[in-house]
């Protein structure tokens, strides 16, 4: 009975709800009154032809819910559990044409402020339900979000550097936002898509994977987020994809530089296969190699001694052969020149056309002719005899008249000797394969002028050298009483001679030997010229901040840079030139010093990045006539090869200037640069200089030509030496190129008034042979000159010194000088000996400051897209060999500094640091406005135009005169 009362009120109440639902929608203006004999399906609940749909507002604008029924009396919505007022409701029917039946359809708007308004612990959701005769259905639940997006990534792409082939991935978590957003890939603004290329894999986690990293995905890539609301972009991130160098193949071997005897092949690679792109690894190892090589030298033929000859024939002839095996031709050799069968008559011309002999007594007047030519020949000897005789007797008289202490006895040889010698070929005597031996012939032959003349006619001297041989036989040299003479003999301690490649000990001592060893000659050596110990060592102590260590007015010099020494700690450094005799020998004896050999320490020094040193040299630089090398003593004195300065290597750099070598090295110990020649045309520069001061009378004056390596530390202990002996310098000294083509060193003096001086005669020409000046190994070669004043009134001397090397250059030493004892001068001086800053420790040390240093440092180190890192900084500054060492250093960029800072450390300019950044800005900066904001160098070149460089430590000074 209850549930009967219940069903009936619920069916009045839904009769009565339509009722008035159908009053309600006739008087509306929103349709008309559908009639009552729509047809319906009788006996079903209501079906929903569209429930509503999820929806999002977007910005302001309010949403549209829709619903669709049929059958059905009448559709609400219900909202949050609430339902919605008739009012807000819009509602139609119409008659479908394909079934007939009437469907009844209810509009809704959401707006934005009802959802913000609503507080539940669901989303703001709707529904709908549709009433018929025999109940109602419910659609499902639409929820309605209000869309937004944010600005910011929850994580941006961050550029990478990959190698060829590795793999790519970029990581992009767009910003948050309702409804999610979608995530693109844009590369350098285009479109990226899995769809189109199978090595690239975009993830449903939003992040972009290159499979195998290709030279063109190199670019720009930019995450792009979007849904309904907005878009939104990542930053940028650079991919880099570099590729490291790669050696190509080896070259073939060049053909020996050398026609005949020992030379250098060579072959090389390159660092192209495949060449370093985008920043990848320079190749590590060597690009050149080199071997010795030996070319078998050609043999010419020589004749065997004639054979014996045969019988009388019986047309009065007889016979005899020689063959040409002594030796016979080889390796290109010559053949023997002349003919290898002789003939002649063997009856003196007494056989007559039948072959049978004469017997006729010879003509009375063939007898007399034989005797008169007798009688002639007999009279010259007799003549000839008288002559030498005389001539003895006045050689003999003038030694009695000037003594015996005056004389070089080379002099009587002929002066400058330089011997010719024939070997089987012809070639660079500095190439000859060394089991060969020079030929010296009995009458040696001179091709330098015979300095037996006087000052009193000196002019011929300077004339080039005659193109006649002149013969000065032995017997020459016995009848002027020269035969027992001196020899040369090196000062105790003095390193033994070694000669260039292929010469005979016996050649170069020909020069050498059976010298006049009297006071007043060819003294290669002279006395110590070494300064003191004091001056050839310095020390400081360094910490972190680094500094610079100066041996003044040597050349030497030692950079610690900033960051070598770790902080809080602190060594006490050394530097000291080696002052003693030359420990360097070679088994070859054909490498020499180019520059004195410098020890820096302490051993156990400890260091960050490498020191760099700088070590004045002597040579004439050039690849193709020297092999220059840097060598390192070991623990047990020998030396080792570290490098070959034309070589790369990891483990040392060496950068040759013309007149300096700048070393890179981490490992304390004792150095040396030393060269090895390998052509003629190898040169080392000497250095000329001449002094003078009164002798040991008051009417005696002295001359002394000094010939020594062309570097600062050679000249120093020349400077040294005359001072002790109060000596003067004469003419500003002078350059003089040293070929090694084994010809000796002629010095001779001219144009001596006679009227005002005299000179001894046969020592106005001296000269030193070619292995004492090759081979001088820093120590100084000095000659002098005797001159007296024929009246005490003599104040004034003028007089020309020649110093020439056979077959090469020559400079002439102009003398003018004031020789009265009240006027005696000092020694020229180095504008810098009174200086006694020979270490300086921090930031004054260094030519950069220290913040512009690291603002490098920082800006190159790191690397950039546009190329620009620490490889453009070397070849800007022209230091762009050998880059595989730089790459194993922690800071590349600071290493060049600090080689920059050696190799500029005596101008202190800072303009081609400047000019070089400037130029890498100017490269790489679009436009003024980007060029301040995103590249420090406009900053860096400013700073560097109004930095001070710093205080100069003691370096090289220059010569002036007091």
């Amino acid at each position: 009975m209850v549930a009967l009362t219940k069903g009936r009120y619920l069916s009045l109440g839904f009769v009565f709800l339509v009722y008035c639902t159908t009053c309600t929608k006739s008087k509306g203006a929103t349709g008309d009154i559908l009639p009552d004999s729509l047809p319906s399906v009788p006996g079903t609940l209501p079906h929903f032809l569209k429930e509503p749909e999820d929806s999002y507002i977007i910005k302001s604008n309010p949403i549209k819910l829709l619903c669709r029924a049929v059958p059905a009396l009448q559709i609400f919505f219900k909202c949050n559990g609430e339902w919605v007022h008739q009012n807000e409701h819009v509602s139609r029917e119409y008659m479908d044409q394909n079934t007939g039946l009437k469907v009844r359809e209810v509009l809704i708007n959401v707006s934005r402020q009802q959802v913000e308004d609503f507080h539940g612990p669901e989303d703001y959701w709707c529904l709908c339900v549709a009433w018929s005769h025999l109940g109602t259905s419910k659609s499902r639940k639409a929820t309605v979000h209000i869309a937004y997006l944010r600005k910011n990534f929850e994580q941006d792409p961050q550029g990478k550097e990959v190698p060829i082939k590795g793999m790519i991935v970029l990581h992009c978590r767009p910003p948050e936002g309702v409804p999610t957003a979608e995530v693109e890939w844009l590369k350098n603004e285009e479109l990226v898509s899995s769809l189109t290329d199978d090595n690239i894999d975009t993830r449903a986690d939003h992040n972009l994977i290159i499979n195998e990293a290709r030279l063109s995905d190199s670019g720009n890539y930019t995450c792009l987020a979007s849904n309904i609301v907005a878009k939104r972009r990542s930053a940028t991130a650079t991919v880099v994809v570099f590729v490291n160098g790669g050696w190509s193949l080896w070259t073939e071997w060049s053909p020996c530089n050398v026609p005949c005897g020992r030379g250098v092949q060579k072959r090389s690679r390159t660092c192209t296969n495949p060449a370093p792109l985008n920043g990848g690894a320079f190749c590590q190892g060597m690009s050149v190699q080199k071997i010795t090589c030996n070319v078998l030298c050609p043999i010419d033929g020589g004749w065997e001694k004639w054979s014996e000859w045969t019988a009388c024939s019986v047309q009065c002839e007889r016979q005899r052969r020689r063959e040409c095996n002594n030796p016979p031709p080889r390796h290109r050799g010559i053949m023997c020149e002349g003919p290898s069968n002789a003939t002649e008559n063997c009856t003196g011309g007494m056989c007559t056309q039948n072959g049978k002999l004469l017997h006729d007594v010879k003509p009375q007047s063939m007898d007399g002719s034989n005797d008169v030519a007798l009688y002639s020949g007999l009279g010259s000897g007799v003549i000839v005899v008288a002559v030498l005789v005389v001539a003895v007797m006045l050689y003999r008289r003038s030694q009695s008249n000037y003594g015996v202490d005056v004389i070089d006895s080379s002099a009587l040889t002929g002066g400058f000797q330089s011997f010719t010698f024939k070997t089987t070929r012809q070639g660079s005597p500095l190439l000859l394969n060394s089991s060969l031996q020079p030929e010296l012939t009995v009458g040696r032959t001179y091709s330098s002028p015979i300095c037996f003349k006087d000052s009193i006619d000196n002019k011929e001297l300077f004339d080039p050298l005659p193109d006649n041989k002149v013969k000065v036989q032995s017997s020459f040299m016995v009848s002027l009483g020269v035969a027992d003479r001196a020899e040369y003999h090196a000062p105790k301690g003095h390193p033994p001679e070694t000669f260039p490649r292929g010469l005979n000990r016996d050649y170069s001592n020909s020069t050498v030997e059976r010298r006049s060893t009297k006071k007043g000659l060819l003294t290669p050596n002279g006395p110590p010229l070494t300064p003191t110990k004091d001056q050839m060592r310095t020390t400081g102590v360094f910490g972190h901040l680094g500094g610079r260590l100066v041996v003044p007015n040597t050349g030497v010099s030692l950079l610690v840079p900033h960051g070598a020494i770790t902080e809080d700690t602190s060594w006490e450094m050394c530097m000291v030139i080696n002052q003693g005799e030359s420990s360097f020998q070679t088994e070859e004896g054909c490498e020499i010093l180019l520059g004195p050999e410098v020890t820096y320490g302490p051993r156990g020094l400890d260091l960050s990045s490498p020191v760099a040193m700088t070590i004045a040299h002597c040579a004439e630089v050039d690849t193709e006539n020297w092999n220059i090398q840097l060598k390192r003593k070991t623990q047990d004195n020998s030396w080792e090869e570290v490098m070959s300065v034309e070589d790369e290597s990891t483990f040392c750099y060496c950068l040759m200037d013309s007149s300096s070598c700048h070393l890179l090295l981490d490992q304390p110990g004792s150095y040396a640069l030393v060269g090895e020649p390998l052509t003629q045309a190898a040169v080392k520069r000497l250095k000329l200089a001449v002094f003078g001061s009164m002798g040991a009378t008051p009417m005696h004056y002295s001359l002394r030509v000094y010939c020594v390596d062309d570097t600062p530390y050679a000249f120093q202990g020349v400077v040294a030496t005359e001072t002790s002996r109060g000596g003067q310098l004469l003419e500003e000294p002078k350059m003089l190129p040293f070929r090694g083509n084994t010809f000796s060193l002629q010095v001779y003096i001219q144009d001596v008034p006679q009227f005002l001086w005299s000179i001894k005669p046969f020592t106005t020409c001296q000269e030193f042979s070619f292995s004492q000046v090759w081979c001088s190994n820093q120590k100084p070669l000095h000659c002098a000159f005797s001159l007296e004043r024929n009246s005490p009134t003599t104040t004034q001397l003028s007089c020309k010194i020649s110093v020439r090397q056979v077959k090469g250059h020559e400079q002439i030493l102009q003398v003018y000088t004031s020789v009265a004892e009240s006027k005696k001068e000092s020694v020229p001086f180095f504008t810098q000996t009174d200086c006694t800053v020979t270490s300086q420790a921090g930031p004054k040390a260094f030519k950069i400051p220290l913040s512009i240093r690291q603002r490098i440092c920082a800006t190159f180190d790191t690397a950039n897209a546009k190329g620009k890192d620490w490889q453009l900084l070397a070849q800007k500054l022209h230091l762009d060999r050998n880059l595989s060492y730089f790459l194993k250093q922690q800071s590349p960029s600071a290493v060049i500094l600090s080689l920059w800072e050696a190799r500029h450390q005596d101008t202190g300019d800072l303009d081609s640091l400047a000019s070089a950044l400037e130029e890498i800005g100017k490269i790489h900066s679009k436009s003024t406005a980007a060029k301040s904001q995103e590249d420090p160098e406009s900053d860096l070149v400013h700073h560097l135009g109004t930095g001070s460089p710093g205080n100069p430590v003691c370096g090289m000074g220059e010569l002036t005169q007091s």
